[in-house]
């Protein structure tokens, strides 16, 4: 290092949700920083205590103190959802903070909120301070170029694999049904990838639903499908993936009726808290009680204990690379963009590369029901198929385990064709 030259210091946060591999990024991020001889802060807390202009909540970072941090879950930084920069009280007192830390850059490593904030935060502080992105979610839905998972998200679907393939053997054991609910607000990514790599019976995801207002009956029909045409192979199991997101459908008049709908303080419904897998497992079992079939249905929720879960090596590698990949671009004088990975290189995209112009948010990668990919997921699934319904014999046999006549069972099922890809 120069001797001449002012040590410069990089700023490292995390905002959002947590996700398997922060710490690998603020691991590579802080080991090439401090060889190229900058001083190295972490800001505990996201933008909690920048917002109302506390700067004691940091920690130096040396070598010594992340060498090894890439191989464990959760954030040595910890997170926090703050960070209202549509307010200017609070984006005055954010830029002022980082002012007092005498930050030279920051790198913010989040999904589309902290992303967000990133980018008013660049637009205020301008060339004064270098400012570098990082995108993570486990829910996939960020639109990285070249169709590259976002950090975070195979390790996600490895620990959920792990946890579909227990319940399919504790399913088969008991004869049972297990509703799994996963984590994806916006998009089916990581549903569809648990359910294709740990061969669940069937997933339903919201971009297979054209509707923009579903009954609790859309979803749960393909289910009791599937239910029946497993009876009428001689099974009573099976595991069903559902992603959250579905709940976003739902008609809140008809989850009124369902009752044990919590609201917020402005009485609009929790859907983060809705129990969607109680209510389909409630409206499935009243179904085949009605025509006198007792079906065994369980539910469980899979999300926050893939959070924090340690990262597989191929996200270990990845957050080795965006943690350089950003602190390179700042060294490099780059700011005000987004680091990403892309055909072997890591580049830069400006924050608007990602921006829906229509909300200023972060565009949303949906699973594309179009794609080859999507069909193989869905053929090895247990769907209703053409043949089901077109075939005598096989119409009788899935018309009895359904407890239909076969013309009730042609009838209300036929819509579900939709649903043979």
């Amino acid at each position: 290092m120069n001797q001449d030259k002012k040590q410069e210091t990089l700023g490292i946060l995390v905002g959002g949700g947590p996700a398997p591999g922060i710490n690998g990024v603020i691991a590579a991020a802080t080991i090439e920083a401090r060889n190229r001889g900058w001083r190295v802060l972490g800001i505990r807390e996201g933008l909690r205590w920048l917002e109302q202009g506390e700067t004691r909540h940091v920690m130096e970072l040396d070598i010594p103190d992340v060498s090894r941090i890439h191989r464990t879950g959760g954030s040595i930084l910890q997170t926090s959802r703050h960070g209202n920069v549509d307010d200017p009280e609070s984006l005055r007192n954010m830029t002022e903070s980082i002012h007092a830390l005498g930050l030279d850059a920051l790198i913010t490593i989040g999904g589309d909120g902290t992303a967000a904030a990133a980018a008013a935060l660049h637009h205020a502080l301008g060339e004064s301070v270098r400012l570098i992105h990082v995108p993570k979610t486990i829910d996939n839905d960020i639109p990285l170029p070249g169709g590259l998972s976002t950090f975070g998200y195979q390790t996600a679907r490895h620990y959920g694999v792990e946890v579909v393939e227990s319940l399919m053997e504790d399913a088969k054991t008991t004869g049972r049904w297990y509703l799994v609910v996963t984590m994806g607000r916006n998009a089916g990514h990581l549903a569809l990838g648990i359910a294709k790599a740990g061969g669940a019976t069937l997933s339903l995801i919201p971009e297979e639903f054209p509707e923009t207002t579903l009954k609790l009956e859309d979803i749960a029909l393909p289910i009791e499908a599937a239910i029946a045409r497993r009876r009428s192979e001689g099974r009573r199991d099976g595991v069903v993936v559902l992603a959250e997101g579905l709940a976003d459908r739902l008609d809140p008049k008809e989850l009124e009726r369902q009752g044990g709908v919590e609201r917020d303080p402005h009485g609009h419904i929790r859907l983060t808290d809705l129990p969607m897998g109680y209510f389909l497992r409630r409206h499935l079992t009243k179904t085949f009680k009605e025509r006198g079939i007792a079906v065994s249905l369980m539910e469980k929720k899979v999300g926050y204990e893939l959070r924090c879960a340690a990262p597989i090596p191929f996200d270990q590698e990845y957050t080795r690379d965006l943690g350089f990949g950003a602190m390179n671009a700042i060294e490099r004088r780059q700011s005000g963009g987004i680091v990403c990975r892309h055909m072997g290189r890591i580049v830069i995209f400006p924050f608007n590369h990602f921006q829906d112009p229509r909300t200023g948010r972060t565009k949303v990668r949906l699973v594309d029901t179009e794609t080859e990919s999507f069909l193989v997921a869905t053929r090895y699934q247990l769907r209703l198929r053409r043949e089901q319904l077109q075939d005598k014999q096989r119409l009788q046999s899935l018309a009895k385990a359904a407890g239909l006549s076969e013309e009730e069972c042609r009838e209300r099922y036929l819509p579900l064709l939709r649903f043979d890809y």
